[in-house]
Parts: structure tokens; C-alpha cells; sequence
């Protein structure tokens, strides 16, 4: 009997959750960009986002990526400034 290589088909995406303004979304493990994170949330485009580490509010920028592991926290608010 012949043996035959392993097939190399991709593994299923690890999904893991995050919560953004306190509601959990399941996410595909990895690097995403923040608008693509706003886009998943139904954030709108012009709000901020920012990721909460060690409670700690750190800004996102709309050009950044972030690196999803499972557990992280965003919280988005219109942005601040403009004219008066």
C-alpha cells in the first residue's frame, strides 16, 4: 500500500472573545486593524477607540493593528476636540 503526504488544508480560525463598550464579540484570533474592529462593533467610523490595559485607556489610531489574543477590552467615544 502506498503512502500518501499529508494534506495541508488551512486549520479552522481560532476564535476568541472581546468586549468592546462592555459587549462581548467572538473575534478571529490575530492581527486586526482597529477600523476593521470598529467595522465588527457597528462603531462609527469618526469615534476613537481605545483599548483598556491594566486599566489604563490606551488610544487607537484608525491606521493601527491590534494583536487579539482572547480577553481584550476597547471602549470607543466620539472624538474629542474639533471646532467650537
Amino acid at each position: 500500500m502506498q503512502t500518501t503526504a499529508a494534506h495541508h488544508h488551512q486549520p479552522e480560525p481560532e476564535l476568541v472573545h472581546i468586549k468592546i463598550n462592555g459587549t462581548r464579540f467572538e473575534i478571529v484570533k490575530g492581527r486586526h486593524s482597529v477600523t476593521a474592529i470598529k467595522d465588527w462593533a457597528e462603531v462609527p467610523a469618526a469615534d476613537e477607540l481605545e483599548q483598556v490595559i491594566h486599566k489604563t485607556l490606551h488610544p487607537l489610531a484608525n491606521d493601527a493593528t491590534v494583536e487579539i489574543q482572547g480577553g481584550e477590552k476597547f471602549i470607543s467615544h466620539p472624538a474629542d476636540g474639533g471646532s467650537s
